[in-house]
């Protein structure tokens, strides 16, 4: 994106679910650096960096890890709000400015109205972490007449409407009467054609499986940008690792 100067552009990172800027690796037996710290490394740099988290805990750790940084905003509190009120009116497509966003939430915390705003801004690209582990334990049950209002809800403003409804079973009906459930993959697949045909962005390559220590898909990491050319080089990328079972 650096190379773009004609005119040039200014590019923002932003993180909607920064946590603390490290993370304790159980298989390493030590703290390896997170999404904020890596994304402070990169060169050439962003201009500007917008981290939130929810817990103030977290927020206090990254603001010590910043506290020499001018270009680094921390922001604690809910997402949702900050990034539509506070964030995103900072990457207007008309003024030049362009953001990378992750979206990385730790279950069916995230408003689809945050991933609608950005594709229709034009501005943003985006890596989304699409949580089907959450789904499968607390929403998409084998008895969907068991599940608990709230958590209904919660996937209905994650995805936006209730279409998942349609998506998530089949008409088939299994031997107690109760409507087949839809693979991950399929409903994975269903949430792509949402980022391109409702959110607006144009490009948003197959997303790929991210497995815990047991093989289990826990998210589908999703890419959306409005350029074919940030969506080959994130193809190349996840088609490296697509084989390998990312974890």
């Amino acid at each position: 994106m650096a190379h773009q100067q004609n005119p040039a552009l200014y590019h923002v990172y932003i993180d909607g679910f920064s946590g603390a800027g490290v993370h304790f690796s159980r298989k390493k037996g030590t703290f390896v650096p997170g999404s904020p710290t890596n994304a402070l490394l990169v060169q050439p740099p962003f201009r500007e960096y917008h981290l939130i988290d929810l817990d103030r805990q977290k927020v206090a750790a990254l603001r010590e890890m910043i506290s020499d940084r001018p270009d680094v905003h921390v922001y604690p509190g809910n997402c949702n709000s900050i990034l539509l009120e506070q964030v995103f009116p900072k990457v207007q497509y008309e003024e030049y400015r362009r953001g990378l966003c992750l979206l990385d939430p730790y279950g069916l915390h995230l408003s689809w109205r945050v991933i609608e705003t950005a594709g229709k801004m034009r501005s943003i690209d985006m890596f989304l972490n699409f949580p089907v582990a959450d789904m499968n334990r607390n929403v998409l049950w084998r008895n969907p007449e068991g599940v608990d209002p709230a958590d209904v809800q919660r996937m209905t403003e994650f995805w936006g409407d209730e279409s998942w409804r349609r998506v998530a079973y089949t008409t088939a009906k299994d031997l107690f009467g109760q409507p087949e459930k839809e693979d991950n993959e399929t409903i994975a697949e269903a949430f792509g054609k949402r980022l391109h045909d409702a959110a607006g962005f144009n490009h948003v390559p197959k997303p790929i499986p991210m497995r815990n220590s047991k093989g289990a898909v826990v998210y589908y990491l999703f890419f959306a940008s409005q350029k074919p050319v940030a969506e080959r080089i994130v193809t190349d990328s996840f088609n490296k690792y697509r084989g390998r079972g990312a974890r």
